[in-house]
């Protein structure tokens, strides 16, 4: 057998368990590592010690990825990007809390209540993104799009199926409730959806409408009364209330390009309709 063929043998069938285990890191990174560990005088199970906690880490990150994907988040927000300062009366702390997910492991919900625009969304997208991080399965979707998928379920013969599902995610997150107006057969399915979870899963749920106008989107004050009398029992609130962000966005946006055009226009001798200097 030549010397080739003993080095070569080896690294082949390394490679070929390291795939049949599994170990994508640890095939990727072992020969450099081997090499820094020469250098730096480590023993063997310092050496192997390194591997597996690439590897580890590189599982870590696979599986965040994979919770974020399968949460189908509309975008991916974290807490870091959110201006605070815009929204006075939300309690930073209280949010800041909810992102080391207690509230989860306890079962408990958020109800993030405010004006359109004011940043509920990247609120709920942030804790749900934070409890992806922290090792928990995430469904997102919006009170209207919940509704439709009753409905069709329903009409499908897998309605319970769909709730069994729904029941066993670790946190839901319902956008937008109070936007459309549900029918009573989608207000008493979506009730039964907070129902199922009382006391056995955490959901956060975003509003543009305070608890007293509810009643306007299910539909019946009996409904809605018993829905908030499972949602509010174990309950963190956020209240964001201000300007909203889109709009303030719109009126600096028009108000750079209206003095950018005044500037333009200032520096440009040209009459605008003759495209002639005028006369001094």
């Amino acid at each position: 057998m030549s010397p080739a063929r003993d080095e070569t043998t080896p690294n082949v069938l390394l490679a070929h368990h390291l795939k049949q285990l599994k170990l994508p890191t640890m095939l990727r990174e072992y020969d450099k590592v081997a090499r820094e560990c020469a250098q730096g005088g480590l023993d063997h199970p310092r050496y192997l010690l390194r591997l597996v906690e690439l590897e580890l880490i590189d599982r870590e990150r696979r599986l965040v990825e994979r919770r974020i994907r399968a949460a189908r988040f509309p975008a991916v927000k974290s807490l870091d990007t959110f201006d605070f300062a815009a929204i006075p009366s939300l309690n930073k702390m209280l949010v800041l809390e909810l992102a080391r997910c207690g509230y989860i492991l306890g079962r408990e919900n958020v109800i993030a209540l405010g004006n359109s625009g004011t940043g509920k969304t990247h609120i709920a997208l942030a804790l749900g993104l934070a409890a992806c991080q922290k090792g928990f399965p995430v469904t997102f979707i919006t009170a209207a799009s919940l509704v439709n998928q009753l409905l069709e379920a329903r009409d499908e013969r897998r309605l319970l199926r769909l709730q069994r599902e729904l029941a066993g995610v670790k946190l839901l997150i319902v956008d937008e409730l109070g936007y459309v107006p549900l029918s009573s057969t989608g207000a008493e399915l979506l009730f039964e959806v907070f129902s199922q979870r009382y006391e056995r899963g955490s959901t956060v749920v975003t509003s543009n409408l305070p608890f007293e106008d509810w009643t306007s989107v299910l539909g019946s004050e009996r409904l809605t009364g018993a829905l908030l009398d499972r949602l509010t029992h174990h309950v963190s609130i956020l209240s964001l209330n201000g300007d909203s962000y889109r709009l303030k966005a719109s009126r600096s946006r028009r108000g750079r390009l209206g003095a950018a055009e005044q500037n333009q226009a200032s520096a440009d001798p040209h009459d605008p309709e003759t495209g002639e200097i005028p006369p001094a």
